[in-house]
């Protein structure tokens, strides 16, 4: 029994090492495009990473049921997978910023977009004041849509 569960580790390894390989390379992909600022190639390998994330829950499954089997097993085995991991861990780290940074950035050039078409608008804009009258002077409550594909 104990020889049985062994091999059903290592089986279980090797296919979280196939998935974490896979999912890191991925992710670097993803790094590298988003670094250069190629959205498009970022879009495509979107449907690759939602089926990595997929298979990488369903491997993990295995290991979070049986936490005190796989804690108790000993192997250079498990060692290289700790080891990818921890790689697979500072890609998605990595990523996380480029992420953030990427929609950072563009929040702040529709800020800036919306700004200036507001302060434009402004000057051109005409409006009711309290009384129902023409105010010139109070036309900066005005609405305005972008859109988002900018």
């Amino acid at each position: 029994m104990a020889e049985l569960q062994e091999k059903d580790i290592l089986e279980k390894i090797d296919l979280m090492k196939q998935v974490v390989l896979g999912f890191k390379d991925v992710i670097i992909k993803e790094n590298d495009a988003l670094q250069k600022g190629d959205i498009a190639g970022v879009k495509v390998l979107y449907e690759q990473k939602i089926k990595t994330v997929a298979a990488y829950r369903s491997a993990s499954a295995f290991f979070i049921k049986n936490r005190a089997l796989v804690a108790a097993y000993t192997g250079k085995e498990k060692d290289e997978l700790k080891e990818l991991s921890a790689e697979l861990d500072k890609a998605l780290h990595t990523n996380e910023l480029l992420l953030k940074t990427r929609m950072e950035a563009g929040k702040k050039v529709m800020d800036t977009i919306i700004n200036i078409a507001k302060n434009v608008n402004k000057s051109n804009a005409t409006s009711y004041g309290s009384h129902g009258t023409y105010t010139p002077l109070d036309n900066n409550r005005n609405a305005l849509a972008f859109n988002r594909t900018l």
